[in-house]
């Protein structure tokens, strides 16, 4: 049930973005929502009430003054039936600043009414039953998307198949507790001689399940955030040049001399639907000033830390091999020899055993298959199609103490039937704490 700090007063806010728009949106939500027709609507306010989930025009005046302030839709949705489960009305209003402001000043003369917080419609949402935290989080990710694929997952998660996948284990938790329970309880009681042991094996089977949930490589996160690709290699190999051609501007400065970059510069791209962060990095090489092996060394670390790698070699010096580029190629490089508008390689480069792409980032050539192979990457990195995966890290670190939990419970069973059960409990309320669902009565 909703709190009686919630109960006491209605709030309202504008839903819809702020600044000048065609349509603008203004929620009430709470107990006296109903004043809020009475005194915006008049005698109308019979008509939404009469019609609950349909739009009804009219004028909207002011409650004290009787001033119009605008001709729109109102929309009546009492409880429960609404998004936050309590009585709700929607106003859609023209979008000009002042019949924005007017109408906000006239619900906040209504006796009882306050503008909400930030994300207060959706906490009582919550607290009314009408979402768990996962669902809420999806909302939020879903307002906040910019690409497909991050509205897709966003979209999974507001509907909650990743709070079911959460809660179907919870179920499963609190059964083999009840039973763990119920051995050491009523031990003197004619129980089932096989009870605890099916209960241990259904904690076996738990464990593997979110164990291998846990190895996700980190795709939900990676999507939400966006991943991360690094140009790497050695000095005047191209990387600005290309870096400028995937990102379609000038972002980085292009020069002869060795050493113009020497910060990392980063331009956001969208590939396929996915979001990626593209970062061109300083030449790696020995020797230089201070500020550039400053720079060497920001490029390292965020070579370290990138989803992907593209490694660039000039094709003069490609059979050259730049130590310190070739420390940090590995099975999440791409290998790109450039410059080839210059001459052409006799035999198809190899690198580390990797073929390369051939191509020049002043002309053009081969860039766009280079582009393909990094979007492929970026796609089977965050693969959507596959089960709903953890998208913040408090769900993997909840996942990992309940984890934790699960075995410390596999090494207690023969040692203490007491401390096996306590750390059952600790699990489930692992569990709980990703859903917002955590309740010791399911057990009883």
């Amino acid at each position: 049930m909703i709190s009686s700090f919630f109960a006491s007063h209605t709030i309202f806010a504008l839903s819809s973005a702020r600044g000048r728009a065609g349509i603008s949106v203004i929620r009430v939500s709470g107990p006296q929502a109903k004043k809020a027709l009475l005194g915006l609507m008049g005698e109308n306010y019979k008509l939404s009430l009469q019609s609950p989930r349909r739009a009804v025009s009219t004028r909207i005046k002011d409650p004290i003054t009787g001033e119009v302030l605008d001709n729109g839709l109102v929309i009546w949705f009492p409880s429960p039936a609404s998004f936050t489960g309590e009585d709700v009305v929607e106003l859609h209003i023209h979008g000009g600043f002042a019949v924005i402001s007017g109408v906000m000043e006239a619900l906040k003369n209504i006796n009882g009414f306050q503008i909400a917080e930030p994300g207060e419609f959706t906490r009582r949402a919550f607290e009314n039953g009408k979402m768990d935290l996962t669902s809420a989080e999806g909302l939020a990710d879903l307002i906040e998307s910019e690409t497909v694929a991050q509205r897709r997952q966003a979209l999974r998660q507001l509907e909650g198949e990743l709070g079911k996948i959460y809660e179907a284990w919870r179920q499963r938790l609190l059964g083999a507790l009840a039973h763990s329970e119920a051995s050491i309880d009523f031990a003197d009681e004619d129980l089932p001689d096989d009870i605890e042991s099916k209960a241990f094996l259904e904690i076996v089977s738990l464990e593997n399940e979110i164990a291998n949930h846990l190895k996700d490589k980190r795709r939900g996160e990676r999507l939400r955030e966006g991943a991360l690709v690094t140009i790497i290699g050695p000095p005047n190999a191209g990387k600005s040049s290309l870096f400028n051609l995937i990102v379609k501007r000038e972002a980085s400065i292009i020069s002869k001399q060795a050493g113009t970059t020497r910060d990392v510069i980063e331009a956001f791209l969208m590939l396929d639907g996915y979001p990626v962060t593209l970062a061109d990095t300083a030449g790696l090489r020995d020797g230089g000033d201070a500020i550039e092996v400053e720079g060497i060394r920001r490029a390292r670390k965020k070579a370290e830390n990138s989803d992907l790698k593209i490694a660039v070699f000039d094709i003069k010096n490609w059979q050259k091999l730049n130590s310190k580029t070739l420390e940090l190629i590995d099975s999440n490089t791409l290998i790109v020899i450039n410059k080839c508008d210059l001459e052409k390689p006799n035999t198809p480069p190899k690198i580390k055993n990797q073929p390369a792409f051939v191509i020049s980032a002043l002309t053009g050539i081969g860039v766009d298959e280079l582009i393909d192979a990094v979007t492929k990457r970026i796609v089977h990195k965050m693969d959507v199609s596959a089960s709903p995966a953890l998208t913040r890290a408090r769900h993997r670190e909840a996942l990992e103490d309940c984890r934790n939990a699960l075995e410390r419970c596999l090494k207690n069973k023969d040692l203490s039937s007491e401390l096996a059960a306590e750390d059952l409990r600790i699990a489930a309320r692992c569990l709980g704490r990703i859903t917002g669902c955590v309740d010791v009565d399911d057990v009883l």
